[in-house]
């Protein structure tokens, strides 16, 4: 008995001791991993804060002109369809075009081309702006250099050029017209789907794919798509003079390789940037104007009068809806 009860006390601290042991290491180590967990959220946000501080610099300073003192050839890319919400937009490329005749050690302005087309109101504001600019600065000569395409809006750009340049297998050309959809009258009768549209005014639901397109509706679309044609035409006639070569198929809205578009007037030589900053301005030095405001997405194509795409036609659309 005297054995038994001696051991008792013995044992009892020894176990408390243990248990409390660990109780302290576990709070410890729930207390680090608490740590760990806060140091690790406390990075993420400091690497949000810091990303997002490096894109408002990215975006202030897109805008901003290179600035250099040397004499230089001005690189402005023009990249894509030509729409209010893409990155060859108006604003942006007329921004870059100021930007380079401004600076004062600008040789010559490079157009770098290459773009299906787009809308013909963004690519007449450049076109016009291009010869603003030239007007302004006789000393300072604009060439177009085409890469891939530069049809129907692309083009359009282009003919405000001094001269165009372009690479024996670019495409050229597209001066045409096109209104294009889709007519769903026959899907929806076979459906027994019946088109419940109400308007006021006998012509507000024109091009509405579920109606039915009748002869008048037709006949104005095709008298408007013939004025936009002309015009068209016209400032093609005006930017390439007698360049251009007499053939039927000129404004059909054909495309052309470059090494053609020279025959037919479209074009002037072959060449690239780098030949032509070489070669004719003698200013192998580049200096990139081209708009950086890409850190946004570009969501939203723009929904209107269209100069193609694909091939890049000349093309109207949804806004007559």
């Amino acid at each position: 008995m005297s054995d038994s009860s001696n051991q008792t006390p013995n044992t009892e601290p020894n176990w408390e001791r243990k248990v409390l042991e660990g109780l302290v290491k576990d709070v410890l180590k729930e207390q680090r991993v608490k740590r760990r967990w806060g140091i690790f959220f406390k990075l993420v946000w400091l690497g949000i804060i810091g990303l997002s501080i490096l894109l408002m610099i990215g975006l202030f300073s897109a805008n901003e002109a290179p600035e250099t003192t040397r004499p230089h050839t001005a690189l402005i890319r023009l990249d894509g369809v030509i729409a209010a919400n893409e990155e060859a937009n108006a604003e942006a490329i007329i921004k870059s075009l100021q930007k380079a005749f401004a600076a004062p050690n600008t040789k010559g302005v490079i157009l770098k081309i290459n773009s299906p087309g787009g809308s013909p109101v963004q690519a007449g504001m450049i076109h016009d702006e291009i010869l603003r600019l030239r007007k302004l600065n006789p000393s300072i000569p604009l060439y177009a250099v085409v890469e891939d395409m530069c049809a129907s809006g692309g083009y359009y750009v282009a003919v405000a050029a001094d001269k165009i340049y372009v690479d024996k297998a670019s495409l050229v050309g597209s001066i045409g017209v096109l209104m294009d959809g889709f007519g769903f009258t026959g899907t929806m009768e076979k459906l027994g789907v019946e088109r419940r549209l109400i308007t006021a005014g006998e012509n507000k639901g024109f091009m509405d794919p579920f109606s039915p397109l009748n002869d008048a509706q037709q006949g104005y679309a095709k008298q408007m798509l013939a004025q936009i044609h002309q015009q068209f035409i016209d400032v093609v006639k005006e930017g390439r003079g007698n360049r251009l070569k007499e053939d039927p198929l000129l404004f059909s809205g054909l495309v052309w390789n470059g090494a053609k578009s020279i025959e037919m007037g479209l074009a002037d030589e072959l060449g690239s940037v780098g030949s032509v900053s070489r070669n004719v301005l003698k200013a192998e030095f580049i200096v990139d104007y081209s708009p950086r405001d890409s850190f946004a997405a570009r969501l939203a194509k723009q929904a209107g009068v269209r100069f193609g795409q694909g091939v890049g036609s000349l093309a109207t659309q949804q806004t007559l809806q």
